[in-house]
């Protein structure tokens, strides 16, 4: 008997140790082995499956998780929007502008507009952000790591397995190499070549881009799991979170879901009998705390308000939601300049980082449309009061492009953004209907060492152009001429003033606009604890950047997808340890 156990354990320990082997990364990858895709109206009526994890949100962080913890266990992985492969809005470069002014109900981007005015953008895809952003992947700095207490040898193993599959070095366009130039002529130094890694100077990050501008994102990862225990469901929406809450429990269980087809038919999956089974909300900044709402953890008085029971009062759902404020100028050029997104960064002492876009003018598939951050539009809603603006009056003021002189769309932007802005707001509820986006307020620049900051930002920008390698690509416009276009330039509902152009901070305050950085609102020790498990229930956590209090890196989706990774393998060593007396 004492043989046959010692057999079990020296069993448990290998199968242990070849799962560590797997964090090293797969060299068999191929997209070739993805899940299939299916639609949320095939889930069965009568008897589904239980699973050992259920995991809302096929995002940024939500396809990796699911990837990695479907090697060894069964995983329903629950996406509130549609498949980005067939998609040409999603895939290629050139068609990022028009993917993200699409405002169909069924679109990969869902606009919302926070009460501060500035237009703002959701994922609505598999793949989440990494389908509708920007493509730049930059790692976390060190010290991000150390301040929100994860393990640097498994995030060391887990950012080369997301790289290895999907991240590429860019062939730098020329706006791109201006910038750079630019950069190092204007004292953003050391010029530290190109790196994944976050240090101050000027540096060519990676891309999720290919050569021919073709778009690889997180859910080409879900190829990286086990097909025969993963199960995707698309267009599934997420109502609500299950518990148990019987009398005597020590805590309310999460036992499972109810989600709603996209034929409007509600199904419920459920978690099985183990003890470590878990539902893991990777629904985003918006969309977590959202859904922790909708399920009756939050506030206990806004919750009434909405008629929703109350699972666990806890005040801080929703509170301290912030977004990184970025401005940007529009840099008219004497030729069209090729399309490029964000390659080149400079990471300055103060905290601004400074990027550049190029390209996306006016075309006949655009002039309709609205850009974000490569809009070149004239004409604001600065004289309608805030309670009547809309995404409807905004698509309206863009059709005044067509009489606008092409200078206006011929060029590129340079943008400086805030790290771990000190501004911070909210998210509450609006309704029930989980599709409809809550009300968020950020507060940009409620914090004088923000607008210090952007300030900062702005004097980089000028100095920038009054480098020899701008000179000679710029038609020649005075900076006071430049920050006048931009004014006009910049898509918010922000009412504008007559003296923007001599008052830099009034600059900043009027023309802010937002890169999608946004994060908080289910903070470390106040919603979740250092796992990430939420806490005052059990079998729930919370894996996405609304567990984060500032932004990492200049940009978030090389670390988001590596905490999808890190807390996938993370999950497995400790049940595997606890089976196997691993450690």
């Amino acid at each position: 008997m004492a043989l046959s156990k010692r057999v079990l354990f020296i069993f448990q320990a290998i199968e242990c140790l070849c799962f560590f082997s797997l964090s090293q990364g797969n060299q068999q990858f191929s997209l070739r082995n993805l899940p299939p895709l299916e639609k949320a109206s095939s889930f069965p009526a009568t008897r589904p499956e239980a699973y050992d994890y259920i995991i809302v949100g096929g995002g940024t962080a939500g396809c990796p998780l699911a990837a990695t913890l479907s090697l060894k266990y069964k995983v329903l992985l629950l996406e509130r929007g549609g498949s980005p492969y067939g998609n040409r809005n999603v895939s290629y470069m050139e068609n990022f502008h028009i993917g993200l002014s699409n405002m169909a109900p069924d679109s990969a981007s869902q606009a919302f507009i926070s009460t501060d005015g500035v237009i703002n953008a959701r994922a609505r895809v598999l793949g989440g952000g990494t389908s509708i952003n920007a493509g730049f992947y930059s790692r976390a700095s060190s010290s991000f790591i150390q301040q929100v207490g994860w393990d640097e040898d498994l995030v060391n193993e887990s950012f080369p397995w997301v790289e290895d599959k999907i991240v590429m070095w860019p062939k730098i366009a020329p706006w791109q190499a201006a910038l750079r130039d630019g950069l190092l002529q204007a004292g953003v130094s050391p010029f530290n070549g190109y790196t994944y890694d976050h240090v101050s100077g000027t540096k060519v990050g990676g891309t999720i881009f290919d050569e021919s501008g073709y778009r690889h994102t997180a859910a080409d990862l879900l190829a990286a799991g086990d097909p025969n225990n993963l199960r995707v469901l698309l267009h599934a929406s997420v109502d609500k979170i299950v518990f148990n809450t019987q009398q005597g429990r020590l805590k309310p269980r999460a036992t499972g879901v109810q989600f709603t087809d996209e034929n409007g038919r509600l199904h419920q999956a459920f978690l099985n009998s183990n003890r470590d089974s878990e539902v893991i909300v990777t629904a985003g900044a918006i969309g977590s705390p959202q859904l922790l709402l909708l399920s009756g953890i939050g506030p206990k008085n806004d919750l009434k308000n909405h008629r929703i029971p109350v699972v666990l009062h806890n005040k801080y759902v929703g509170k301290g939601m912030a977004d990184n404020p970025m401005n940007s100028i529009f840099i008219p050029t004497k030729s069209p300049p090729r399309q490029s997104l964000i390659e080149t960064v400079g990471i300055t002492e103060a905290g601004v980082f400074i990027e550049a876009s190029s390209g996306f003018g006016q075309s006949p598939e655009s002039i309709h449309c609205h850009h974000g951050i490569m809009s070149a539009e004239i004409g604001q809603l600065s004289t309608i009061p805030p309670k009547q603006r809309s995404l409807e009056k905004a698509q309206k003021y863009a059709h005044t492009k067509l009489n606008l002189p092409k200078e206006i769309f011929q060029g590129g932007f340079i943008l400086e953004k805030i790290d771990g802005p000190l501004s911070s707001g909210h998210l509450a509820l609006i309704d029930t209907d989980v599709r409809k986006n809550p009300a968020v307020t950020f507060n940009y620049f409620s914090h004088p060492h923000d607008l210090t900051r952007c300030v900062y930002g702005i004097k980089t920008i000028e100095r920038i152009l009054k480098t020899n390698r701008f000179s000679e690509l710029a038609a020649g416009f005075s900076m006071e001429r430049v920050l006048n276009m931009s004014v006009q330039a910049n898509v918010n509902f922000i009412p504008k003033h007559t003296n923007d152009t001599e008052s830099l901070e009034q600059f900043c305050r009027d023309t802010v606009i937002t890169i999608w950085h946004y994060h908080g609102g289910c903070h470390v020790g106040k919603v979740v604890d250092q796992q990430l498990r939420v806490l005052g229930v059990s079998g729930l956590r919370v894996v996405d950047g609304s567990t984060f209090s500032r932004s990492p890196g200049t940009n978030p989706q090389a670390t988001v997808m590596m905490m999808g990774r890190y807390f996938g393998v993370k999950i497995l060593r400790e049940r595997l340890g606890q089976a196997a007396g691993c450690n």
